[in-house]
């Protein structure tokens, strides 16, 4: 739990008691109008500040791999950490938490109170577009390294949002799905990992997520939130909605939302306190609402009349160092035959568009501007002896435009209805998201006619470039001083601006440049925002996409680099249309000839590595053709240098796989689709290595697997009460680390329970020859199932085989117990 090093429970206690006070005190001091003011968003990201309480406005901001802060741009660069799963395999809640530390002193240095994170939502299926941001298939996992986020954050003084409670395990009509779930799938999985969240992180803030669950909408959801979500389990912090997800004033508020956002349009403020003077909502439930955001200032620090929880500020963190430190220790080397890594003295060829042009974050809402990022050819470059590397494009991963990156110079400006210059904007990325009030200095929303997107393009091929429009609305683009389209761009059919912004880019203009000589470049939209948007967004961006050379040539040239090396060395990657909020997938299929591009250099040269760039499970075709396969997720912004670190043998992969990778056509949970309106959990139990194991179906690489640089042999366990003592020995060359992975399996069959499950898990190190001891906490969680009869959790007596092991399926010792 956050707190101060060093002070005692009493301590703590009496501090929690003179905050109470202090809000009680603010709290009556407030009138039902600046009560209800409070609870609703006063633009896209902050609360209004109550200077007659001496409260400031709470910040909040997106933030599971970095804080990207109030404004949609790279003017103030984030540290970009890698994504969510990288960090679940690791398998370490400590680096978690030190993750969570370092997430916080960005928080400060941005003037954010709050962060809209961890997503702690299961990877029901691997169709989730979204699943790159949360954890892992498993709650236990997911629970204990989301705990050590919150309370790395939270030690740093900055509140935690837990989201998204709960059942947003899908992007599909994520805004009006009904996802029926029985009540024990809910508590022994959905629930599971918020439950763990709050029982040992005490976070400050919980996210209600949009979607239905059994009927009722989350941000009405009485029961799920204030019966169980605050009455049992004890919760004392505020409750936000997504954005734009509160739909009704009274819903809302009797449901147990305290704050709706984004402003400054809601349905809380006047109209709540209409509702109230109506006498359709009493005054002690806005009370009630109120207290929990005065609480949530107080911790923070944001109610000059309490102290905050922390006023010991941890140690600073070196952002780029640690940001290293996970992508490596979250690297998944599944396959590494003939000890093909690390990498042999010699040549290498390297192979592949995502190995140049880095794909480092998921697309969405937790999209951060890294002041720099680190391919893999960079980091490859710098630590490679020289003249030993050699690059080819080989396959792009990317079929379409993607926004405007390399080569553009670009800024932004805004001009009213009379052409007259009202503000101006840095947009080096070709990408306009401006949220609300985030517009640039001089700028509103009344005034504001056109925005253009200008400046110069300096190509680094040449031949036909592609260029485009992501967006909808009237829109001019010019190119090299000709103008290729003025017309309106409208959204696809049946969709609506915010999708046409995060659809598809539209190719409007072909223009032949050369590579090397800068031409000049520009955007134009005419803004038109609607009277009834809920809140105003100016979004739009420009598209590119290089000539496009011969795909069987680019293969070709690639395999001629391979054929002349000793190693092979090739980068496959998704793309934002692949992975990325507001859509599911449609297969697990890496996109373009990138599978070709595999097969080919692996017949090619036997010693073949394939570095997979993607933030959840792709198809791997060619699995069993090449000599290793190292994960590399996204990886942050200094992916390519832990990449250099891990290949040249530097460093240890230190991952293991936090959700099961295999082929669409054996995974057994694959619905996504909801069949009018509703989305019918049928499989219940049997998400992840649990369904694998029940279907009787064998993945490509099952959940907790994952090799090191040396070996080890299990020799024993001995089980005391509920912990388990595993002792192992380094078997290897070479220094590792290990991670011991309990498994708990009733030995009685039971067709409603899985065969087993994941019930602890611990890290060891030891150098060659050495021994280390493991030391696991069964839980008692572990040994209960949720009865549906008595609505209450049920210890099922028994007798249970611990199974111990390096994943879910390479189980070496065992031991069996009776409770």
């Amino acid at each position: 739990m956050a707190g101060n090093p060093g002070t005692s429970p009493d301590d703590r206690a009496r501090a929690d008691q003179a905050r109470e006070a202090a809000v009680e005190a603010a709290l009556g001091k407030l009138d039902l109008d600046a009560k209800t003011r409070l609870l609703a968003g006063q633009d896209t990201w902050s609360l209004p500040a109550l200077p007659e309480i001496g409260l400031k406005s709470l910040v909040m901001s997106d933030g599971p791999i970095g804080v990207r802060g109030v404004r949609w741009t790279a003017d103030d660069p984030s540290v970009a950490l890698p994504s969510p799963t990288a960090l679940a395999a690791t398998w370490d809640p400590e680096l978690a938490r030190r993750a969570g530390t370092l997430l916080a002193q960005e928080a400060r240095r941005k003037g954010v109170h709050v962060l809209l994170a961890p997503t702690v939502n299961l990877h029901r299926s691997p169709l989730g577009g979204r699943h790159f941001e949360a954890y892992s298939e498993d709650p236990y996992l997911t629970g204990v390294i989301g705990a050590g986020y919150v309370n790395g954050v939270q030690a740093g003084g900055v509140g935690t949002t837990v989201k998204h409670f709960v059942a947003n395990d899908a992007e599909t009509d994520r805004f009006t799905v009904n996802n029926v779930i029985s009540e024990r799938a809910l508590r022994e999985l959905y629930l599971a990992p918020f439950e763990t969240i709050v029982e040992n992180a005490h976070p400050w803030g919980i996210m209600t997520a949009y979607n239905t669950v059994n009927g009722t909408t989350m941000t009405e959801h009485r029961h799920l939130v204030n019966d169980i979500l605050r009455g049992e389990w004890g919760f004392d912090g505020y409750n936000v909605s997504d954005w734009t997800a509160a739909r009704s004033t009274v819903g809302a508020i009797e449901g147990g939302l305290d704050v709706a956002m984004p402003g400054p349009r809601t349905v809380y403020g006047a109209p709540l306190a209409q509702a109230v003077r109506e006498g359709r909502v009493e005054e002690a439930t806005v009370d009630e609402a109120v207290r929990n955001v005065l609480r949530l200032a107080a911790r923070v620090g944001a109610l000059e009349s309490a102290e905050p929880v922390v006023t010991e500020l941890p140690a600073p963190v070196d952002g780029s160092a640690l940001a290293r430190e996970i992508a490596r220790r979250a690297f998944v080397l599944v396959k590494n035959d003939r000890g093909a890594l690390p990498l042999r003295p010699g040549t290498v060829a390297l192979i592949g568009a995502a190995a140049r042009d880095a794909r480092v974050l998921g697309g969405g809402s937790a999209t951060v501007f890294p002041a720099h990022v680190v391919s893999p050819l960079d980091g490859l470059t710098a630590a490679l002896p020289e003249g030993t590397l050699r690059y080819a494009v080989g396959a792009d991963p990317a079929t379409e435009l993607a926004v405007a990156g390399k080569g553009f110079t670009l800024r932004a400006i805004c001009r009213d209805s009379d052409g007259n210059v009202i503000g101006t904007a840095s947009a080096p990325n070709g990408q306009i998201q401006w949220m609300g009030t985030d517009l640039p200095e001089g700028v509103t929303h009344d005034r504001l006619h056109s925005v253009e997107l200008t400046g110069t393009f300096t190509p680094r091929d040449t031949g036909p470039h592609t260029f485009g429009i992501k967006g909808a609305g009237r829109f001019t683009l010019t190119v090299a001083g000709t103008t290729y389209y003025d017309e309106v761009q409208h959204p696809a059919e049946g969709g609506d601006r915010f999708e046409a912004f995060f659809g598809t880019p539209v190719p409007r203009a072909q223009a032949e440049l050369t590579a090397g000589e800068q031409v000049e470049v520009s955007l134009t939209l005419v803004v038109d925002l609607p009277e009834d948007m809920p809140y105003k967004v100016v979004a739009f961006a420009l598209c590119h996409q290089e000539p496009q050379r011969d795909a069987d040539e680019l293969i070709a040239e690639a395999v001629e680099a391979a054929r002349a090396a000793d190693t092979a060395v090739v980068v496959v990657a998704t793309t934002e249309r692949v992975e990325s909020e507001g859509f599911d997938r449609k297969d697990l299929a890496l996109p373009g000839r990138q599978d070709d591009l595999v097969r080919a250099v692996a017949a090619a040269n036997p010693n073949t590595v394939v570095v997979v760039n993607s933030g959840s499970p792709v198809e791997l075709p060619w699995r069993a053709d090449v000599a290793a396969v190292l994960l590399s997720w996204f990886p942050g912004q200094e992916g390519g240098a832990a990449l250099a670190d891990v290949l040249t043998g530097a460093q240890e992969p230190g991952g293991r796989l936090p959700t099961t990778w295999g082929p669409l056509s054996d995974a057994p949970v694959t619905q996504v689709v909801p069949d009018h309106g509703e989305l019918h959990y049928t499989e219940d139990l049997f998400i992840g290595y649990r369904a694998w194991e029940k279907a009787g179906r064998t993945p490509s690489y099952p959940f907790g697997h994952g090799l090191g640089y040396t070996d080890w042999t299990y020799e024993s366990v001995e089980v005391d009460g509920t912990t388990a003592k595993v002792r192992v020995r380094n078997s290897g060359e070479r220094p590792g680390r290990e991670v011991v992975q309990v498994y708990l399996a009733p030995t009685e069959p039971d067709a409603d329970r899985p065969a087993r499950r994941l019930a602890g898990f611990a890290g060891v190190e030891a150098g060659p020859g050495e021994t280390a001891e493991a030391v696991v906490r069964l839980p008692r969680r572990a040994f209960e199932v949720w009865d549906e009869a008595t609505a209450a959790w049920s210890f099922v007596k028994g007798s249970y085989e611990i199974q111990v092991g390096r994943s879910i399926t390479d189980r070496r010792i065992t031991a069996t117990i009776n409770v």
